[in-house]
C-alpha cells in the first residue's frame, strides 16, 4: 500500500519510522511518502492561508498550494485512483469499519488542513482526480489534521497482512464484532490479592470463550451503551 501525506509540519510524521510501522515500512509492506505543502507554493512567503470569504476568525488554506499539491501526488502514483481522505470534524466518524475499507485500497492520499481548514474548491479538485472521504475521530476539535491522520494510518496498517506478527489478534480486538474486547491477564496468577478468574486457569477452552463473550457484552454495554449488541434486541441500541 501507499500512502502519501501533506501537511506544513511533516515532522509530525517522524514517528512513523518506529514500531510496527517502522519495520513495515523497512519491509517494503508500506510505502509512506510525507510532503510539505509549502513546496507548492509560488510566493517568496510560501503563503499556504488567507483570510475567509465573508469574514469571521482565523484564516483558511489556500487552494492553490493544495491543487498543485494533489495534482502532481496523482500523477506520480500507480495507475487507479487514489483515495483522497481529509481529517475534518465535519466529517463522517472513522471507525474499525472503515479501516477496514481503506486497507482494500492501493493508495491513500491524506490532506491536513490547518487553521479554520481548506478551500472547499479543493475537495471538489480532489474528486476528480480520485474519490474522496471526509474523516472526523469523533467530535472534538483538534489544532489541525495531523494527529487524527497518524491514527488513522496506524489503524490501517496495522491490519495489512504481515505487519502485525500474529494475526489472530487482529480478529479478537475490540469493534471487530461490534463489541468491546474482553479483558486481559497474564502471570502472575495472584498480584497484589487479587486473582486471575478461575475459568482462565481452568484449561477448558469452551468455557473461555463463554466467559470472554459474556465479558464482551457486558463491557459493552456498560461503557458503550450506544453500541448495538449482535444478535440481541435486533434493529434497537443495547440497553
Amino acid at each position: 500500500m501507499r500512502i502519501d501525506v501533506v501537511s506544513i509540519f511533516p515532522s509530525f510524521f517522524d514517528v512513523l519510522d518506529v514500531s510496527l510501522l517502522g519495520r513495515a515500512r523497512a519491509q517494503g509492506l508500506l510505502d509512506v511518502r510525507v510532503h510539505d505543502l509549502r513546496d507548492w507554493t509560488s510566493d517568496r512567503h510560501r503563503t499556504v492561508d488567507d483570510t475567509p470569504y465573508g469574514g469571521g476568525a482565523g484564516m483558511v488554506m489556500k487552494p492553490e498550494p493544495w491543487g498543485a499539491a494533489l495534482d502532481d501526488i496523482a500523477t506520480d502514483a500507480a495507475p487507479g485512483r487514489p483515495l483522497f481522505v481529509f481529517p475534518s470534524p465535519a466529517g463522517e466518524v472513522f471507525t474499525q469499519a472503515t479501516a477496514r475499507e481503506f486497507v482494500a485500497r492501493d493508495h491513500l492520499v491524506f490532506g491536513c488542513g490547518r487553521y479554520e481548514g481548506i478551500d472547499e474548491r479543493v475537495f471538489a479538485h480532489a474528486a476528480s482526480l480520485g474519490e474522496v472521504r471526509l474523516v472526523s475521530l469523533g467530535d472534538y476539535v483538534l489544532n489541525g489534521g495531523e494527529v487524527a491522520a497518524m491514527a488513522i494510518i496506524e489503524a490501517v496498517g496495522r491490519l495489512i497482512p504481515g505487519v502485525v506478527g500474529n494475526p489472530e489478534s487482529l480478529v479478537e480486538e475490540s469493534h471487530e464484532d461490534g463489541l468491546l474486547e474482553y479483558p486481559s491477564y497474564t502471570k502472575p496468577a495472584v498480584w497484589r490479592g487479587v486473582e486471575v478468574p478461575a475459568v482462565l486457569l481452568s484449561g477448558n477452552h469452551a468455557a473461555i470463550a463463554q466467559w470472554r463473550r459474556a465479558q464482551q457484552i457486558e463491557r459493552t454495554k456498560v461503557r458503550r451503551p450506544d453500541l448495538r449488541i449482535p444478535g440481541e434486541n435486533a434493529g434497537e441500541p443495547a440497553s
